[in-house]
């Protein structure tokens, strides 16, 4: 959701200024996040499972800013180029979780438009002295992991801890409950030994975005990758988020009061029990 507001946002100034947006999303090799920013219209989608052809993008590119003057691009961190090369380049930084942090995807393809376009295609509009100056880059950064789930997250969170519990009770053990997807039964619960997704090195890599989600050819969802994001986003927004950011984001207290750490409430119980409760 916060993607989808993004690109949105972004395009307000693109389309002002007559300029083309690349803005680039988290996910590192899964396309997933990518593909749900459809619903702020992208004109185009970049996602890693699919590698780059460049002249098509700048093809398409061209299509889009002749018609409109403007053009917003999402690319995820982890795409790649024909030879199947990360364009973003790997830093020395890692994540919490220990990955090697991806950087500059979207900066490597602007750079690539840049001299594919050329200055003088936007002389010719009027729109500037360089193709540096009409294309610009944004990332949507960690606000894309943070803040109140939507609906459907907070649904299938539940029933995910709920299979948890069960498996364990049924003696399950080294086993995880997954949110499945089916064209027929869509998403459901399933629980599945934990060695399925080990590699023959006892590694549990990440998830890649199914290809038949996604149309190469448009750069967008395909007619299965709608179906897909229906129903994540289709009432994602009920009356009760609505009413819990009036109540939270825009309460007036927020404007004298310092914010108040889940964390500092944490640590206070860790040292109730650890002092025996005295």
């Amino acid at each position: 959701m916060v993607t989808a507001q993004g690109v949105e946002r972004v395009r307000t100034t693109a389309e002002s200024h007559r300029r083309i947006a690349i803005i680039e999303v988290m996910g590192r090799q899964s396309g997933y996040i990518a593909l749900g920013t459809a619903y702020g219209q992208p004109d185009l989608i970049l996602i890693p499972e699919y590698p780059l052809n460049m002249e098509r993008v700048v093809e398409r590119v061209r299509h889009l800013y002749d018609l409109q003057k403007n053009v917003v691009i999402v690319c995820g961190e982890g795409i790649v180029d024909e030879q199947g090369v990360e364009l973003g380049a790997e830093s020395t930084s890692t994540d919490p979780a220990g990955n090697v942090a991806l950087t500059g995807a979207a900066e490597a393809l602007r750079e690539k438009m840049i001299q594919l376009l050329g200055d003088r295609y936007f002389q010719g509009y009027r729109r500037g002295s360089s193709a540096r100056e009409a294309i610009f880059t944004r990332k949507v950064g960690h606000t894309q992991r943070g803040g109140r789930p939507i609906l459907f997250d907070r649904f299938h969170a539940a029933l995910l801890g709920s299979k948890a519990v069960d498996l364990l009770v049924e003696g399950r053990n080294n086993a995880v409950s997954v949110l499945q997807y089916h064209s027929q039964k869509g998403f459901h619960v399933e629980g599945y030994g934990a060695n399925r997704f080990r590699d023959r090195w006892g590694l549990i890599h990440a998830r890649q975005m199914h290809l038949a989600l996604y149309d190469p050819l448009l750069m967008k969802p395909s007619k299965i990758g709608i179906d897909y994001l229906m129903p994540i986003f289709t009432d994602a927004i009920g009356n009760d988020d609505a009413e819990h950011m009036r109540q939270t984001l825009f309460d007036p207290g927020n404007l004298a009061q310092p914010y108040h750490s889940i964390n500092t409430d944490v640590h206070k119980r860790i040292r109730y029990l650890e002092t025996g409760g005295d």
